[in-house]
């Protein structure tokens, strides 16, 4: 006989589960116990649900298995959602668990009661209560095989506090894999007769089901073909940038020559990658409804009809397979693109030089300097602003996965995902980058790493101001700042006060000595950069977009 907490908790050590991100609540104080005695399920304290949860989806991404993240009733579950979106958008597979009063008390008025199928109904893939402890092996069964398959996404289950106390006798539910989809061959015989008519095609990956097998048999397909390649919105792991191939990254920030090249191809294979707005430059380089180029889109769940793109050719697979099916494909002898591959990627390393911004910090230089050094292995995480421009367009990714970034534009995430990246992976470099705004967000997970001792290194981008909102309120509404200034801690100083170490740096010839002292300090890090406010994205000033604006005004 067992508790239904430690059912439930032997049933994510036969899943695979490394840890489980959490916020203490009485609702579910049988998993706690139950935790306390688990040799496989790590137990990870955070200080806000919004970070548990984000750090749950950062670990689903890296592992390809369902993070897992526990909350309380109301309070808790409102607090989580931030995390849960995350993974939602981001098509990441995770596990959120939701302690609940219990069953008797479901439909009074009970402290903290709440409707969880209406709070994450439109958000989850999934949501279900869990109605008796002997069903819980299904339960969680159900859960993984639910986020795992098809379109992947977050799944909250709710545990009313009876159902976790209670006792059963009941055998264990093996391990869920995810089911395996493959391209049928006619599929593969119609992309080799569209390719082989095709002047100017392109091959764009990304979104779910990927794997560093899967990176090296497309970039295999890709140097035999002598194809251009671009990764997705925040995908730029899943190719190793110095990769021949390699031409870029679309969405926000996507180079201008790599724009013209979608609008001019005659064929688009997409690999996993979602066609909605941020993916079609808001429906601008590949139409909505009807685009003007041959698509072909690979998916494990089918094209998404909200993302408003009509495709030539579905194949639902999952981008493992889909990869492995490619190499059946014999390269025609004559490659009438290749001018067009070459010229995109002389086009890319062009974009890699760090052009000068105002102020004594110059952010490009500091990211590029970050990225010579750190070792291949190593993994970035960011959350969102416009400090993430400078990044992802300096940062050289190589091996897979070695990048955390919230496809949502969720502010917050950077150091929740660093967290979860050094649980996951203890042996790896990892790097944390934040805007100010970004890393007040969810700044008391701090905490989290000095707690766990986790040796990463945070790197804050301090301009004062929620810089992107100021970028577009300057565009529109010209010299009239309203909402978008920000009065911000000594956060060296913050970072010292938490048990971290921390540096403030005004200087770009101070930073260097700066990263490598953080590096060895031996546990978290944070460096403060002081970043001109004017330094407002990689290739324009907050002045010239001013000066725009006021003209359109006038």
């Amino acid at each position: 006989m067992r508790t239904g907490g430690r059912i439930l908790v032997d049933q994510l050590a036969i899943q695979g589960a490394r840890a489980a991100y959490l916020v203490p609540g009485e609702s579910y104080l049988a998993v706690l116990d139950a935790l306390f005695d688990s040799n496989a399920v790590r137990t990870i304290v955070c200080r806000h649900e919004g970070g548990a949860t984000m750090m749950a989806e950062a670990a689903g991404r890296l592992t390809g298995r369902p993070g897992i993240a526990f909350v309380t009733r109301a309070p808790g579950a409102t607090n989580a959602a931030s995390g849960v979106y995350v993974a939602a958008q981001g098509q990441t597979p995770m596990i959120l668990f939701v302690g609940l009063p219990p069953r008797a008390r479901a439909h009074l008025t009970a402290f903290q009661n709440f409707d969880l199928a209406g709070l994450y109904g439109g958000m989850a893939k999934h949501v279900e209560i869990a109605s008796a402890t002997a069903q819980l092996p299904e339960t969680v069964s159900r859960a993984y095989a639910v986020a795992l398959n098809g379109r992947p996404g977050p799944v909250v289950v709710g545990l009313p506090e009876d159902v976790l106390s209670e006792t059963a006798d009941v055998p264990d539910t093996p391990y869920i894999e995810a089911a395996r989809s493959e391209p049928s061959q006619a599929a593969m015989d119609e992309i080799a007769a569209h390719l082989a008519a095709a002047e100017q095609p392109i091959v764009i990956v990304g979104g779910p089901r990927w794997s560093a097998a899967t990176q090296e048999a497309v970039q295999t397909f890709a140097l035999a073909f002598d194809l251009p390649l671009a990764a997705a919105f925040r995908a730029q792991d899943y190719l190793d940038n110095r990769h021949p191939s390699y031409c870029g990254h679309i969405g926000i920030n996507m180079d201008e020559r790599l724009a013209t090249a979608i609008r001019a191809a005659d064929l688009i294979l997409v690999i996993g990658a979602p066609l909605d707005e941020i993916g079609t430059a808001g429906w601008t380089v590949i139409a909505s409804p009807l685009p003007a180029q041959r698509i072909i889109h690979v998916h494990p769940g089918g094209t998404d009809p909200r993302d408003g793109v009509r495709v030539a050719q579905q194949i639902v697979s999952s981008s493992e397979g889909f990869a492995l099916a490619l190499a059946s494909l014999k390269p025609p002898g004559v490659k009438r693109w290749r001018t067009f591959r070459r010229d995109l990627r002389a086009a890319f390393e062009r974009s890699q030089r760090p052009l000068p911004t105002p102020g004594s910090v110059q952010f490009a230089k500091v990211v590029r300097m970050v990225s010579d050094q750190i070792p291949e292995l190593a993994i970035i995480a960011s959350g969102a602003g416009n400090y993430s421009q400078f990044v992802h367009l300096y940062t050289s990714y190589k091996t897979y996965p070695s990048s955390l970034a919230p496809a949502s534009g969720s502010m917050g995430y950077g150091l929740p995902a660093a967290i979860a990246a050094k649980i996951e992976y203890p042996q790896r470099t990892v790097i944390a980058y934040a805007g100010d705004g970004c890393f007040m967000m969810t700044a008391q997970e701090l905490a989290t790493a000095v707690q766990y001792d986790l040796p990463l290194v945070l790197i804050i981008a301090d301009n004062s101001m929620y810089g992107t909102i100021r970028m577009h309120q300057e565009k529109t509404y010209p010299g009239r700042v309203s909402g978008t200034s920000l009065i911000n801690p000594d956060f060296a100083d913050m970072a010292r006060s938490f048990g971290a170490w921390g540096m403030t740096v005004t200087e770009t010839g101070e930073f260097e000595a700066a990263f490598a002292d953080a590096l060895s300090c031996g546990g978290p890090a944070v460096i403060a950069l002081k970043i001109d406010a004017n330094a407002i994205t990689p290739g324009t000033t907050l002045e010239a977009i001013r000066k725009i604006g006021s003209v359109r005004k006038a």
